[in-house]
């Protein structure tokens, strides 16, 4: 059985393994046993701090396989993007010019540098093994979170957002990156989200241009990027696509990768998510496939599981169900159809 539950110190050279087998782009998961050791510290501050609005707390989430203890994902929030510095991203909104006398009015696609989004809730650091991608393993990864928010709603903003990775090659070489980051750093696009990972990227994006970019003026390959997922990126967005989030007018910095936005009440794991009473039982006469969540929070689990669902009655779970969710007798549990 996998088990999502919040990261433990003792987790960090496994968790160091799934940051350097994560995508690059994925900055937040940076394969450093120091940053990431201090990622570990900084989540199990946030975890047991009472909290009663959202601040700057990070909850960090791993993906445990129960019968051999072996970490197969990681995924994050952060409660508040942009609390502590700015949270930087490229607004691709049309750039309007005219001209009375010839009578021509024109629309021209432009990039600019922004921090429009700081204020919002931020899940980040999603990576899963390649052998469990689009897999009910995958959904609980991903959505798990948005039970925990859904359970501790204070702690997070009113509106969630998310960078998709952008498209890179093989060989780590992306197009967005070369026609506009490129010129103002001499750096390849894989060191660039590396220093983002081990620094921050405020200090290299106070160094892009902060006039608009016009996206006509790009190389063809740089404005195929706008907006288009990574492969391997694909699975964490459709997953979020089916939970109602909507693709913005905002992109990533550096690699042109979208940003996916949803008001948080209308998250579809949050809104149609249920509240129930646990009960031990022998055997269970599955009905359905839910994912399963106890409401604490240092002690949050999830699994994926399968169940008889009864609206205002007590969900019945057997042993191995209990002993993951470290649940008993009347125990409040939540849950939403997988």
């Amino acid at each position: 059985m996998l088990v999502l539950r919040p990261v433990q110190l003792t987790d960090l050279p496994q968790l160091q393994r799934l940051a350097r087998e994560s995508l690059v782009g994925v900055t937040s998961l940076p394969d450093d046993g120091e940053r990431l050791r201090d990622k570990i510290l900084d989540s199990r501050t946030s975890f047991e701090q009472t909290v009663h609005s959202p601040g700057p707390e990070s909850y960090c989430f791993v993906l445990e396989d129960l019968t051999d203890r072996r970490l197969v994902g990681c995924s994050e929030i952060l409660a508040t993007a942009g609390f502590c510095e700015p949270f930087y991203s490229l607004r691709n909104r049309p750039f309007n010019s005219a001209s009375r006398e010839l009578n021509i009015e024109h629309n021209v696609p432009a990039l600019s540098v922004c921090h429009d989004l700081s204020g919002h809730t931020l899940l980040r650091g999603f990576h899963i093994d390649a052998a469990l991608a689009r897999t009910a393993s995958s959904e609980l990864l991903s959505r798990a979170r948005l039970l925990f928010i859904a359970a501790h709603a204070r702690r997070f903003s009113d509106a969630v957002i998310t960078e998709i990775v952008g498209y890179s090659s093989d060989e780590g070489h992306s197009p967005f990156w070369d026609a506009v980051g490129k010129h103002f750093f001499d750096l390849p696009y894989v060191e660039a989200e590396r220093l983002c990972g081990l620094e921050s990227r405020t200090f290299l994006a106070e160094l892009m241009p902060h006039y608009p970019i016009y996206v006509p003026m790009l190389p063809q390959a740089a404005q195929d990027c706008i907006g288009r997922i990574h492969p391997d990126g694909q699975d964490a967005f459709d997953i979020l696509e089916r939970e109602g989030f909507e693709t913005n007018s905002y992109v990533d910095l550096f690699d042109g990768g979208p940003t996916l936005f949803a008001r948080t009440a209308g998250i579809r794991s949050i809104a149609r998510s249920h509240s129930a009473q646990a009960k031990p039982v022998a055997a269970i006469d599955a009905r359905g496939r839910y994912l399963v969540s106890n409401d604490s929070l240092e002690n949050y689990r999830a699994i994926v599981a399968e169940l008889d669902y009864i609206a205002g009655q007590p969900v019945g779970l057997d042993a191995g169900m209990c002993a993951a969710l470290k649940v008993s007798e009347g125990s409040p549990i939540r849950l939403v159809a997988l």
